[in-house]
């Protein structure tokens, strides 16, 4: 069997082992899948009339506005427990069991990335499902879809990689489980919730710069029709370029350990 097929089946095996946990562990998964509904449910029925008039509609239209930068939030929330996992795997010494046996090191990473990659994706799913119930109505056509979900997997596949390199660094599972919390805060610090063009000066420069703002209005745009303009082409190269950067620390930090 060839080195890549060798790396293929390892990759495979450690993916089940991940999908695995997240069965037998189901309380970090319920509530990292919570967390993000219950900020839709707040912002939608305690903020939405107020903000919802802030941008020219009411409720139904700050739904609209507001699920791109909730979806971002609940990948962000997703990968708290990938680094827990990763941290844990480090300190308990499993690793160092991996790296005696005749498997592919690069599996041992993969499978985690793949791992949260798929819970994401799930998590993203149920956000969507509750937001269509209140409301939520995109007018996307199937390639649209198709465009978006592309974009969220390669968004979930970049702050998945950030997590694994997080949990490596991380000495302790509990130090892990805060460290990739900052995230969830980028939504807020972008145009997720309120236009940038609101903000003051310093903030609005930020917001605008940051690469949570135009990986939403992509998926915003993509959703419901508003200006993409070349938030298309920034996304793609935030998520590359995450992904590239996080995979060298934590490829880095997992050949040091």
């Amino acid at each position: 069997m060839s080195a890549l097929a060798l790396a293929a089946r390892d990759s495979s095996t450690m993916i089940r082992r991940q999908l695995k946990r997240l069965v037998r562990y189901p309380a970090m998964t319920v509530q990292l899948v919570i967390t993000p509904i219950i900020i839709l449910f707040l912002f939608v029925y305690v903020l939405g009339g107020t903000l919802g008039e802030g941008i020219g509609g009411g409720r139904a239209e700050y739904i609209a506005y507001i699920v791109p930068g909730i979806l971002l939030m609940a990948a962000s929330t997703a990968v708290a427990g990938t680094a827990v996992m990763v941290a844990t795997d480090m300190t308990e010494g499993i690793v160092a069991r991996f790296k005696t046996m005749r498997i592919s090191r690069a599996s041992v990473l993969t499978g985690h990335v793949a791992a949260s990659v798929i819970q994401q994706l799930l998590s993203m799913a149920a956000l969507l499902a509750i937001a269509y119930a209140l409301g939520f109505r995109p007018n996307a056509s199937a390639v649209e879809w198709l465009a978006v979900l592309g974009l969220l997997t390669l968004f979930a596949f970049a702050i998945s990689w950030i997590a694994v390199a997080l949990g490596l660094a991380s000495p302790t599972p509990e130090a892990a489980g805060s460290s990739p919390m900052f995230l969830m805060l980028l939504p807020f610090l972008g145009s997720g919730f309120v236009p940038t063009d609101s903000m003051p000066t310093v903030l609005r420069w930020f917001a605008d710069y940051q690469p949570f703002t135009p990986i939403m209005e992509t998926t915003r745009g993509l959703l419901l029709g508003t200006e993409i303009g070349n938030n298309a082409y920034i996304s793609l190269a935030w998520c590359i370029a995450l992904t590239a950067l996080s995979y060298l620390w934590a490829k880095n930090t997992f050949t040091k350990a």
